[in-house]
């Protein structure tokens, strides 16, 4: 069967918090969603998230750090706006807006609804000479919880990819489209 749905997990794994998608990936591992869904790792491998979202998936969720000024661990599902043509693509780097206006240059077809599972980080190094290998424990709790979110949310995905995506719950949070969520340092 050819998976409609790509549940990918971004993030630098030596960048302490950013580590939270492909943590959220790992964790996935004993508890796997279904045949119709793609689950992948892209770390910081924007180029090849970028013609995978060319692949004809119906929705794509990506798993990342979003700072949007809630609580450290705080998870958030953000409609991400399809590009717009103001952000320039990019080939190199895992900046999700820059990975989307990739796509959007390299194909014809339109891209899949992209929705953000995002988690408030609590520790995200500034500068290149910082190596933090190890998520922040509100961060690290809020893997399982993701996963929990991922299981919900999916199922509702694969019977309706166009259904508004179910609120997530508390200490969780649903946003609506919002594409200051994708530029720049918002999600990393």
């Amino acid at each position: 069967m050819t998976p409609r749905l790509l549940v990918a997990g971004v993030g630098n794994i030596f960048l302490a918090d950013d580590a939270f998608g492909p943590e959220v990936i790992r964790a996935l591992g004993p508890r796997p969603l279904p045949p119709e869904v793609r689950v992948h790792d892209y770390g910081i491998r924007g180029m090849d998230l970028a013609y995978d979202l060319l692949d004809g998936y119906d929705t794509a969720v990506l798993v990342d750090t979003a700072r949007r000024g809630h609580h450290p661990g705080t998870l958030s599902l953000i409609e991400a706006e399809p590009p717009d043509g103001s952000v320039v693509p990019e080939a190199h780097g895992m900046d999700p807006a820059k990975v989307l206006a990739l796509a959007a240059h390299l194909g014809d077809e339109p891209l899949p609804r992209v929705l953000v599972l995002a988690c408030e980080p609590e520790v995200l190094p500034s500068g290149d000479e910082d190596v933090l290998p190890e998520l922040s424990t509100p961060v690290r709790e809020a893997v399982d919880r993701a996963v929990d979110a991922l299981h919900t949310l999916i199922p509702a995905l694969l019977a309706d990819p166009a259904a508004p995506a179910p609120p997530l719950g508390r200490p969780v949070e649903s946003a609506p489209p919002c594409p200051a969520a994708l530029p720049g340092t918002a999600l990393g």
